[in-house]
């Protein structure tokens, strides 16, 4: 427990950055419904950046503390955005575009903070290991007012990154299934939507195995090269 309390900053920061980054995912699942024809995100104010608006008690907040709590990465989810697929102007092709609208946001959001983070190096000489003090001891690896500064925006861009691979993994209730689902020729995608009822259990399998963590190691290492190279 005295080590949780000595991460408290990076906590606190890691959280700020989950917060962002679901809101901004659930909120484009929102918006992207709203403009393809069914309100039912906009009416319960899902179209929002205030990350009150997305808490899902568990995913937002028990699971998060207790990874950090672990010492872990904080990451989590947030409560999904309702929609009705019959309202949709096409019911087949628009439930995936509503689903891509999620990871698409992550991307564009940990983008942005890499491109700041490149800016920054820019100006910064001694940027790189500055960077690597943070990443590897938290917001208090390294002094003075840049560090938590640093330490938000990779943080932004690393949650950001991991949601959107995650999400856009082919297994439900994942983003990436609706997307195979309207990828299938119709009759596989109705066997493939009986899968449904087993997504948790793959899920839960994926990660026990580690083969979620293989998928996001060459990700992680663009985005390492990309800032320290």
């Amino acid at each position: 427990m005295e080590t949780f309390f000595l991460r408290l900053p990076e906590i606190v920061i890691q959280l700020v950055a989950l917060g962002f980054a679901i809101a901004i995912h659930e909120s484009a699942h929102a918006w992207t419904a709203d403009r393809l024809g069914d309100p039912t995100g906009r009416w319960l104010g899902r179209v929002s950046l205030n990350p009150l608006r997305h808490v899902d008690p568990i995913g937002t907040v028990i699971f998060p503390l207790l990874l950090a709590i672990m010492g872990a990465p904080v990451l989590g989810w947030a409560k999904p955005v309702p929609y009705v697929p019959r309202n949709l102007r096409n019911p087949r092709r628009d439930p995936m575009l509503v689903a891509l609208a999620g990871p698409a946001s992550n991307v564009l959001l940990a983008t942005g903070a890499v491109l700041v983070l490149l800016v920054i190096r820019a100006f910064v000489p001694d940027f790189r290991q500055l960077l690597v003090a943070v990443v590897n001891a938290g917001a208090l690896g390294a002094s003075g007012v840049l560090a938590p500064i640093l330490y938000l925006l990779f943080s932004l861009a690393m949650i950001n990154t991991v949601l959107a691979v995650f999400n856009l993994i082919p297994i439900p209730p994942l983003d990436g299934s609706h997307v195979l689902e309207f990828l299938l020729p119709r009759r596989w995608a109705w066997h493939f939507v009986q899968l449904r009822q087993y997504g948790m259990i793959l899920l839960f399998a994926l990660l026990w195995t580690g083969f979620f963590s293989l998928i996001l190691r060459p990700f992680i290492r663009v985005l390492s090269w990309v800032l320290l190279h």
